[in-house]
């Protein structure tokens, strides 16, 4: 098992700093509005329903089902993240509560039509973790409730697009990786740089732990929960050996 005094949520420390913005510019709008308006028709998703997003950075889901008129809890450890959603909520009047706390540690309040854990944010928790937290949401999911989960480090995934380094130039800011493969437990260990047009620098250290999907079956399984699709591109395209992303639906 990894240190835990280190990975235990390497949300916490992570995604502070430059980073936050860095992620913000990593995902198109485009995506999130189609993954979005993905979630609502396949769910049948209505005034009616509450969704649970889980580690939902600065809310691109939670905001976006919110403005469909769905009432959104969104829960994060960032707390400008948080504050950011609750601004946002509040100025648009939007049916979302977002709360700060710790993920392995959360305990939602009622039952939920949906729980999704999107942006490869489930791969953060060593497999102890990821347990309990499958665990926490099969048991706040409503009978026939469903929990969706979109990663990109899949074994199945990793496998063929694992980069030991690679840089970016983003809004400004160099960005600079170096990533080891390791195993017991599987994961990727990455060590960012950044640095900033004044010469400003943040290093930062984070880990995937990579899942095979049987090994997530085996999670989802043991939840008393049933997978029930996986898809590379939600709704259309069922996930292959080698796609680059996969979205796992499983069902209560």
């Amino acid at each position: 098992m990894a240190d835990q005094t280190i990975y235990e949520n390497v949300n916490d420390i992570y995604f502070d700093g430059y980073y936050k913005e860095i992620w913000r510019a990593f995902i198109p709008s485009e995506l999130t509005a189609k993954e979005s308006d993905f979630m609502a028709q396949y769910f049948n998703l209505t005034s009616e329903s509450r969704v649970l997003d889980l580690m939902c950075g600065y809310g691109r889901h939670a905001l976006a089902l919110s403005k469909k008129g769905i009432h959104v809890t969104a829960v994060d450890n960032l707390s400008d993240y948080i504050i950011e959603i609750k601004k946002n909520a509040e100025q648009e009047q939007l049916p979302l509560t977002a709360i700060r706390a710790d993920i392995i540690r959360y305990e939602p309040e009622g039952q939920y039509d949906l729980a999704i854990c999107m942006g490869n944010s489930f791969n953060f928790f060593e497999a102890y973790h990821a347990q309990n937290i499958i665990t926490m949401v099969a048991a706040h999911l409503k009978p026939g409730g469903h929990f969706l989960i979109n990663t990109w480090t899949l074994a199945e995934i990793v496998i063929k697009y694992f980069k030991d380094r690679y840089w970016s130039e983003i809004n400004g800011i160099k960005f600079l990786t170096e990533s080891k493969f390791l195993f017991h437990p599987t994961r990727m260990e990455t060590e960012s740089i950044m640095i900033a047009q004044d010469g400003k620098t943040e290093t930062k250290t984070g880990v995937d732990y990579i899942y095979s999907l049987s090994e997530m079956e085996v999670m989802l399984k043991n939840a008393g929960l049933t997978l029930e699709a996986t898809y590379t591109v939600p709704g259309k395209k069922h996930f292959s050996l080698g796609d680059a992303r996969a979205y796992l639906i499983a069902r209560k």
